[in-house]
């Protein structure tokens, strides 16, 4: 076997023959000769010098190197055909329905505005959005495209990083005047505190030395929303514990300082995730670009 060409038709024929579940059936599905398929993948263990499948009379079996090079195989042909799939989009105009989730807050704050300028730009593409704060399954729920914040679980999903999300204390300056900056958490343990309802109303989590810790904190507001929450530490009301983002614009403005900045935990990945990457529509491509430019460089 010589040349990437013959290289990539190999791997192809390779994956048409796991997933049809024998040689011949791989045969039909390439419309080819079973001959042909079989000189194929023998020359294609020959090349790298492993067995990829366990051939018997009955069955096949990948083996253990067959079972790695296969994801390998996926992996390199799904972005083989994401950037063909990319060449063609870019001389089509988007058009249709995309749906998309995001946390609420979040959502309300950053995507909404992004996604209004979106199809501004594109008239054609209708969005219709979701913002809610439980981890949605895009499948199952039939969603385009999400908005998540936190490490990723899921390994079917393909993400695109767009930068990362801190936790921080705030408070006002007039608050910091009038009690002191603290200069290490376990100084929260003496003051007021703005909270939330749940177990973490009570600990707050930071890290020191590589390792994380808790400090438990008092205070007399607690909410179960994250709005009013911030709104009451911008009044002077205590100190507050939240996401970089929920409280960026008061940071900016002055209203809001952040405080114990060396005992944050390790950021968070802000991610925009889609279901693959074969194939995707060229109104999915479109907003996938569009995120990437209109929200990376807020969050890097």
């Amino acid at each position: 076997m010589c040349g990437a060409m013959d290289k990539l038709r190999a791997m192809q024929t390779f994956v048409r023959i796991v997933d049809a579940g024998s040689l011949t059936a791989a045969a039909a599905t390439l419309h080819t000769s079973l001959p042909a398929v079989v000189r194929t993948l023998a020359a294609l263990e020959s090349e790298l010098q492993v067995r990829l499948l366990n051939r018997t009379t009955r069955r096949l079996s990948l083996t253990g190197e067959g079972r790695s090079y296969l994801d390998s195989c996926r992996r390199i042909l799904a972005t083989i055909d994401e950037v063909e799939a990319g060449l063609t989009a870019s001389h089509v105009e988007p058009s249709g329905q995309l749906t998309l989730t995001a946390p609420v807050l979040f959502g309300q704050m950053y995507i909404a505005p992004a996604v209004t300028r979106f199809v501004q730009r594109y008239p054609r593409v209708r969005c219709r959005m979701e913002f809610t704060d439980r981890v949605v399954n895009l499948l199952e729920e039939e969603l385009d495209v999400g908005i998540r914040i936190g490490p990723l679980a899921d390994s079917t999903l393909v993400a695109q990083p767009l930068g990362h999300i801190r936790r921080v204390v705030v408070a006002t300056p007039a608050c910091l005047r009038k009690h002191g900056t603290p200069r290490h958490p376990d100084d929260l343990a003496r003051a007021n505190c703005v909270r939330f309802t749940g177990n973490a109303a009570h600990w707050w989590t930071f890290q020191e030395n590589g390792k994380p810790f808790q400090v438990q904190v008092t205070g007399n507001l607690e909410f179960n929303q994250t709005a009013p929450a911030v709104a009451a530490c911008a009044e002077g009301a205590g100190f507050g514990n939240f996401l970089s983002y929920q409280v960026a614009q008061l940071v900016q403005a002055r209203k809001l300082r952040i405080v114990l900045e060396t005992f944050e935990q390790p950021a968070w990945p802000l991610s925009l995730i889609y279901p693959h990457a074969r194939l995707l529509p060229a109104r999915t491509r479109a907003f996938i670009d569009w995120m990437r430019d209109d929200l990376g460089p807020r969050f890097r």
